[in-house]
């Protein structure tokens, strides 16, 4: 065993307890959801797998109707207690640890896929709050979207039929957070830009990492580095560097303090 799985394993070293306490702190969101028998089901794998916080991104479909209550059977607490939020940024509201899930084998981010035992543990590194997104069932999540999280997982189905239901994507992903909680799987550090010195400290919540983003996206236009018909794509590329540094409360105060010593000196010579 190498040096740096003995010291994830040693920061893994909590109690039964106490993991199973963290899996509470998990959220799985459903973005724009449109199979109300979809959401019922997984509201009934949620509760089997000792999960309860459900977060419904401007669902299109009645979550709360027959067909979601007839699915979700002895988990109606689940299904009836699930925040229904408009924006997926609003379902991350708080989050430190963000892993996001595609059905695509390739996609134009400059990401590494995933599979749900070597990245989802790593929900559970700590007691705040983290994320699970899964996307719309026709065509998941869009790239905007992939990029509000750190991690990207990509279940390896068969490729002769790789297509899965949305509430069978949640029902693996469950059962492999269940088996992390139980100690069964040892997490993994999220690949990093600076492999050699992956960050102990919890990562900033996401809003935080959102706001710092904005600012500079502004501060670049201003500048000149960004233009307005290319920001999207540079600022892409930008956001894939910080999600993959995982940057600490620290690391974003240090960051935005920066933005604005170098506004106040642009003002200066104004």
């Amino acid at each position: 065993m190498n040096q740096e799985r003995a010291d994830r394993e040693g920061a893994f070293q909590v109690t039964r307890v106490e993991r199973m306490e963290r899996l509470q702190q998990v959220r799985v969101v459903l973005v724009e959801p449109a199979g109300p028998l979809n959401v019922g089901a997984i509201a009934r794998i949620l509760k089997n797998m000792g999960l309860h916080q459900l977060f419904l991104v401007n669902p299109q479909c009645d979550p709360h109707g027959a067909h979601a209550r007839q699915m979700a059977v002895h988990a109606q607490d689940v299904l009836h207690g699930a925040q229904i939020v408009p924006t997926l940024a609003d379902a991350l509201r708080n989050c430190r640890r963000v892993i996001a899930t595609t059905g695509r084998e390739q996609t134009t981010l400059n990401v590494t896929l995933e599979p749900p035992s070597q990245c989802l543990p790593w929900l559970l590194m700590d007691d705040t709050p983290g994320a699970l997104v899964f996307g719309r069932e026709d065509r998941g999540l869009a790239n905007e979207e992939l990029n509000q999280a750190q991690r990207c997982l990509y279940i390896p189905s068969d490729p002769i039929y790789p297509s899965l239901n949305l509430a069978q994507a949640v029902a693996i992903c469950a059962y492999e957070l269940r088996m992390g909680a139980l100690g069964t799987r040892v997490p993994d550090q999220a690949p990093s830009v600076i492999a050699d010195l992956p960050s102990t400290a919890s990562p900033a919540p996401h809003e935080q990492l959102e706001g710092y983003l904005q600012d500079l996206e502004a501060l670049l236009l201003t500048v000149g580095y960004l233009h307005p018909h290319t920001r999207g794509s540079r600022m892409e590329k930008i956001r894939q560097i910080y999600q993959r540094s995982l940057p600490s409360d620290n690391d974003i105060a240090l960051l935005r303090g920066m933005i604005r010593q170098m506004r106040w000196a642009l003002r200066k010579t104004e």
